[in-house]
């Protein structure tokens, strides 16, 4: 499913082929993809503590009713995760970046979370 580009970044699933177009490839899960290599997978970085915690990933399983609730919980925890944003922050500001997951499901994970919320990751002006 191709995702609408945004200034700095995209999202995509993992598991797609990369090419030129992705940038900076960053792996914004907490566990590293079932059945992928790191060479197949192509990632520059892997910001796994940027991911939900280990207990909200749990609860939210991907159940779609559970969506709304898990991205305010998620948001709350970006929100206390400073050293985190800045480190996406620090590699938007390097460049084009593809933020890679591995769920299945490309309407309800966290990449989808972080788009939507991408005023997290800019430089504030004045800053």
């Amino acid at each position: 499913m191709q995702q609408p580009e945004h200034d700095r970044f995209r999202i995509k699933r993992v598991y797609e082929l990369p090419d030129k177009q992705d940038g900076q490839r960053i792996l914004v899960d907490r566990l590293w993809p079932r059945g992928l290599t790191k060479e197949k997978a192509r990632v520059d970085l892997w910001l796994k503590d940027i991911a939900p915690s280990t207990e909200l990933r749990k609860w939210f399983d991907h159940d779609p009713d559970r969506w709304h609730e898990f991205k305010a919980r998620y948001l709350d925890e970006l929100k206390g995760n400073q050293q985190q944003i800045q480190l996406l922050k620090q590699e938007l500001d390097k460049g084009f970046v593809t933020l890679v997951y591995a769920a299945k499901d490309e309407r309800y994970n966290q990449a989808v979370v972080i788009q939507e919320n991408d005023w997290l990751f800019r430089q504030r002006e004045e800053d």
